[in-house]
């Protein structure tokens, strides 16, 4: 299946979580915020959310600061 994340495209096995995509893609589980298709999707979703063919992933890392 192909998604895009960030506005690349990334191939993956037809079953795919928010959590296994971030394993995919090296990038850490903590501090990162996850929209699919412009929905925030909140980290307590992330194992249950099933990615789909065409989905439009942004990818953000949260940044503490003032």
């Amino acid at each position: 299946m192909k998604i895009t994340v960030n506005e690349n495209i990334v191939q993956l096995d037809d079953k795919c979580n928010i959590e296994q995509l971030l394993i995919v893609l090296e990038s850490p589980l903590k501090g990162s915020a996850i929209a699919v298709n412009q929905k925030i999707i909140s980290r307590s979703e992330w194992v249950n959310y099933q990615l789909q063919e065409n989905d439009q992933v942004s990818l953000f890392q949260a940044i503490a600061g003032g």
